[in-house]
């Protein structure tokens, strides 16, 4: 799925794909029903017995609650941002090791091949690694039958295309003559690689603490419980209660719900997901354009043109 396009103010206020809207509803109505529960039972009370209280607890908790929810999306979106710099890093240091390979690796079309399709294939097997999938279809078909099933038998697959890709370069270096310099910066970038693929995985595997979460979840059904007590003081016995309550509630639980959304943005349910097949596609598309782009060493200049001669001279004879 593609990413949503850009909308004015008044499409964004009442779009539903992308907004926490029909998750929360459920939850709105519920404490709706509660309040109008509470407006009942004070409408039944005898007339000396007010259910309200003082709204001033009421207000301090809910200044409190806004601090905790903030935090919590905070957190929530530094983990989603870096995620995104994460892969970020990810497109780009394929790039680079592709340019690597290409620029200082030996002139053999099979090898190079083999080596952007390693490349492209990293791409898939994190993608789905973090997503918790089986193995990627373009990872098998860009990898193989015999590599693809090495990289299935791992433990970790993305850990697995980067053995593969070393043992590539190994073999450009040692069976074809790769300049010791490109292999270095090449290995480099694949090193490079790897660790932002870690960086994603401990985003993943780190979610927000669960005493943390509790607590935040406790707090909010017990302000939006007390509530309705405070509106009664404010309001009487009205129904405009169970309104304003679900008025409250409404941001306070799609603040809860984004912030819960926004600490895995590797999971493809998440409304705030990272794009990863996108990125993907970026990565299969650039690699094999610089693969047609590059030129493997041989006598052609840079324009095409034959390479000028050149000049060597032996000082005995000047």
């Amino acid at each position: 799925m593609k990413p949503l396009p850009a909308h004015n103010f008044w499409v964004d206020a009442v779009a539903l794909r992308g907004a926490a809207t029909l998750i929360v509803l459920p939850r709105v109505v519920a404490f709706g029903v509660v309040a109008g529960l509470i407006v009942v039972a004070d409408i039944v009370t005898p007339a000396h017995i007010n259910l309200g209280i003082e709204p001033t607890p009421i207000g301090v908790a809910g200044t409190i609650l806004g601090l905790l929810l903030v935090l919590r999306v905070n957190t929530g979106y530094d983990r989603w941002w870096e995620a995104r710099k994460l892969w970020g890093g990810i497109i780009n240091q394929s790039r680079n090791l592709a340019i690597a390979a290409i620029a200082f690796g030996p002139g053999d079309p099979r090898w190079r091949d083999g080596m952007a399709r390693a490349v492209a294939a990293f791409a898939h097997a994190t993608r789905a690694s973090l997503r918790d999938e089986p193995m990627a279809p373009e990872a098998i078909e860009l990898l193989g039958a015999d590599d693809a099933g090495r990289v299935g038998d791992a433990a970790h697959a993305p850990s697995a295309v980067a053995l593969i890709l070393a043992e590539r370069l190994r073999d450009g270096r040692d069976r074809l003559g790769m300049d010791p310099f490109g292999f270095l910066r090449a290995d480099r970038e694949r090193a490079l690689l790897l660790d932002h693929c870690g960086g994603c995985d401990r985003i993943k595997r780190s979610p927000l603490t669960r005493a943390m979460t509790i607590l935040i979840r406790r707090f909010i059904v017990l302000y939006l419980i007390t509530l309705p007590f405070a509106l009664l003081h404010s309001f009487g016995r009205s129904w405009l209660v169970p309104a304003a309550t679900m008025l409250v509630a409404y941001p306070v639980l799609a603040l809860d719900q984004v912030a819960f959304e926004i600490q895995n943005p590797f999971r493809p349910q998440s409304l705030d997901r990272l794009y990863l097949d996108e990125f993907c596609r970026t990565i299969e598309r650039d690699v094999f354009a610089l693969l047609a782009l590059g030129r493997p060493p041989g006598a052609d200049g840079l324009d095409g043109a034959p390479r000028a001669p050149s000049l060597e001279f032996d000082i005995d004879t000047l």
